[in-house]
């Protein structure tokens, strides 16, 4: 039972390094450097140097830059866009040093596991600032960034003095990592496809247009349209889009654009855009589908 104790132990110090790091690596290493050098807790051999008073004054002094810089509009994001390539390696260099010298084996396996969970936490911090900033007053930073720093104090105080408690959580955060990162990831898009109409795109340029779907085969009809096949809704298998002009055999298609009516019981309306393969005969705006190809009549 007390060796069950401390493998438990040493997974949930291992893990919870990484997952804080993903978040905020100085406060990370001060709370730890902190708690070793009053007695609270005594680090694994490759995790000694944390205890360091140098390397304790180091983790303060970045911690307050980043408590600033955490909490202004934009720097924000700036400042995550550049700690990827620091908390990243810093989580998965913790998550090895907190296995000690158990072997070699092990420790690659925490440093892997390790890095992946800290990109997890650094990724959805950074997705979300991106959509928080979006909103013209700081006081969303601010609780974002208040509530992620006490995240971290509380996530660590488990891993160290109750692992059961924090594996438990953990468990439960990779489940909403999974279901909420795709989403982030949409709602980033979105914001920076904004962004770049902002600044650089062409103001008679369309509006964005619905996201539609995708199909596999665009079949020839004659002068008077396309005919798309193999369609992967659920209601329709075939749609027809009319005066749309057709292109010569040889050329590959990559969507096309129009309004699609689809027959019962969908009885929605979609548009997308018309390519060809080598970037030209651009027919208006919107989704790319990149399953598309040019059929035979």
């Amino acid at each position: 039972m007390e060796q069950l104790d401390q493998i438990t132990q040493m997974i949930a110090l291992s893990m919870g390094l990484a997952w804080a790091s993903g978040i905020n690596l100085y406060a990370t290493l001060l709370m730890l450097g902190v708690l070793s050098n009053m007695g609270h807790i005594v680090l694994p051999p490759g995790l000694e140097v944390v205890g360091d008073p140098l390397v304790i004054m180091a983790a303060g002094f970045m911690y307050c830059v980043e408590f600033f810089a955490d909490k202004v509009p934009g720097v924000d994001t700036g400042w995550d866009t550049l700690h990827t390539f620091v908390r990243i390696p810093a989580g998965a260099a913790l998550a090895a040093g907190a296995v000690g010298d158990i072997s070699p084996v092990v420790g690659l396996a925490a440093a892997i596991v390790g890095g992946g969970l800290s990109a997890g936490t650094h990724a959805l911090k950074a997705g979300s600032r991106v959509m928080i900033n979006t909103s013209p007053e700081p006081f969303s930073n601010w609780t974002a960034s208040v509530t992620e720093d006490v995240a971290v104090v509380a996530g660590l105080w488990a891993a160290l003095f109750n692992p059961w408690l924090f594996l438990g959580g953990l468990v439960i955060f990779v489940l909403l990592l999974v279901w909420l990162l795709p989403k982030v990831w949409r709602g980033v898009k979105r914001v920076f496809r904004f962004l770049a109409r902002l600044f650089g795109g062409n103001g008679s340029e369309p509006p964005p247009l619905p996201r539609a779907r995708r199909y596999r085969t665009i079949r020839s009809t004659g002068t008077d349209g396309l005919r798309v096949t193999g369609c992967k809704s659920r209601c329709a298998s075939s749609v027809f889009a009319p005066a749309i002009p057709t292109f010569p055999p040889s050329m590959a298609v990559t969507a096309f654009s129009s309004t699609l009516r689809n027959p019962a019981p969908c009885r929605r309306r979609r548009r997308v855009l018309v390519t060809t393969m080598d970037g030209g005969n651009t027919i208006n705006a919107g989704a790319v589908y990149s399953e598309a190809k040019r059929t035979a009549p």
